[in-house]
């Protein structure tokens, strides 16, 4: 019985997408555990790329079962244009099965998720306006509609009392909203909700396991956005590290194997909060033009920076982490030097963990390796690539004392390599 839990170890973005697509065919079923259409997961394979909101990036390797999890909360207009782009590449794809406990984004838990935002002015928290912290609020206060209740008798009436709750608190700000045509587009999309085989999971999920299955747990945001052991306040609003595999699918952590950490050579952060090894030069500019680091849920620009070892480190031991990935290591050709942040100047101090202050500014210490000036896009095998490419790699092992089993260098399916 094995279930292993893929996960970002930064503050999301780290490619997660790519790899559960490259890892599906070891896999009979690939299960989404958390987060909602906040997160984008981009893949690219045949010359086309595929951004995947909600839906798992096992979906298109037809045979495996690809499943949203209870953890997931779910926009059903997002979930409804996904499935219509899908549709248009008439091609073949894996089935998709949706937890009966997985929780619905409102109309309304938008229009709060941006009052909120905007009431917040310059301590905004830089949320991506899907709704996802209201939705998680209902979650957690008792109050939220789910998807196995759309075919109830009374789900209109349910719907109606919660809004009517929604749209008191939103008279609470000054903010100006349209509620429905947003609101015609959502019954309107229930029904394409509706075609996909609704589930109990977890049940589904431990008759897999004792059938001998493989499940791979598909984590979206990172580690560093999660909402006990993120960068707190300026996280998501969900677990997303190895517990919340736990919580978001039913699956006891005994039936846990393998947890994979995904982590990019460098870093981004989009959105407002810490980021202490952030560049403002024109080598963070150098990361985002190559990198092409704009976010695939709203297109905002990541803010980019030299990789973090404390905040890898803590990653790391929180997740449980046996095998690291690393993604995009042919951003940072190019450079003559490659910075690595090793400790932090803190409260006149050298420390070489991520503290509960975090937010109050950590000064970075880095230490300097060697460049190379080779395309790493072009290689056909990893043995082939520059030596202090390969001398990075196994400084970040030592330090991490974790191995790197995967190297990306490329954002399609063949520009992956297994060591």
């Amino acid at each position: 019985m094995q279930t292993d839990v893929l996960l970002g170890l930064q503050w999301g973005d780290e490619g997660k997408g790519k790899i559960v697509d490259v890892l599906t065919s070891n896999y009979d079923i690939i299960a989404r555990f958390q987060g909602g259409p906040n997160a984008g997961h981009t893949l690219e394979f045949d010359g086309i790329k595929h951004v995947l909101h909600t839906i798992p990036s096992g979906i298109f390797h037809k045979g495996s079962i690809n499943i949203i999890g209870n953890g997931v909360v779910i926009d059903p207009i997002i979930f409804e244009n996904e499935i219509k782009s899908i549709d248009k590449l008439d091609m073949k794809i894996s089935e998709l099965l949706i937890a009966k406990k997985a929780h619905l984004i409102l109309p309304t838990h938008k229009l709060l998720d941006a009052a909120s935002e905007q009431a917040k002015g310059k301590n905004k928290i830089g949320s991506t306006l899907k709704g996802i912290g209201p939705t998680y609020m209902d979650k957690t206060g008792r109050n939220g509609l789910r998807v196995g209740d759309i075919s109830a008798a009374n789900f209109k009436d349910r719907y109606d009392k919660l809004k009517q709750k929604h749209i008191q608190i939103l008279n609470f700000y000054d903010f100006d909203y349209e509620i429905w045509d947003l609101e015609e587009k959502w019954f309107a999309s229930l029904e394409t909700l509706k075609k996909f085989q609704h589930i109990e999971s977890e049940h589904y999920l431990h008759k897999a396991l004792k059938e001998g299955k493989k499940i791979l747990a598909e984590g979206a945001q990172g580690t560093l956005l999660d909402i006990d052991f993120g960068s707190y306040p300026f996280v998501t609003s969900s677990n997303t590290i190895t517990a919340g595999a736990c919580t978001g699918l039913g699956i006891s952590p005994n039936k846990i194997k393998d947890v994979f950490g995904i982590f990019k050579a460098y870093c981004t952060r989009v959105g407002s909060g810490p980021f202490p090894t952030e560049l403002f030069d024109e080598v963070g500019k150098h990361m985002q033009k190559v990198g092409n680091e704009f976010g695939a849920t709203t297109g905002r620009p990541r803010r980019c920076g030299w990789i973090d070892l404390p905040a890898l480190k803590y990653a790391i031991n929180v997740n449980g982490v046996t095998q690291l990935m690393m993604m995009k290591g042919d951003v940072i050709s190019g450079l003559d030097k490659i910075k690595v942040c090793t400790h932090y100047h803190f409260n006149g101090e050298k420390i070489n963990y991520l503290p509960f202050e975090a937010n109050d500014g950590l000064i970075p210490i880095f230490e300097e390796l060697p460049g190379w000036q080779e395309d790493l896009m072009q290689l056909q095998d990893l043995s082939d690539a520059p030596q202090s490419f390969h001398d990075y790699i196994r400084y970040l092992e030592k330090e991490l004392e974790t191995p790197i089993s995967i190297v990306s260098v490329g954002p399609d399916r063949k520009q992956t390599f297994f060591r």
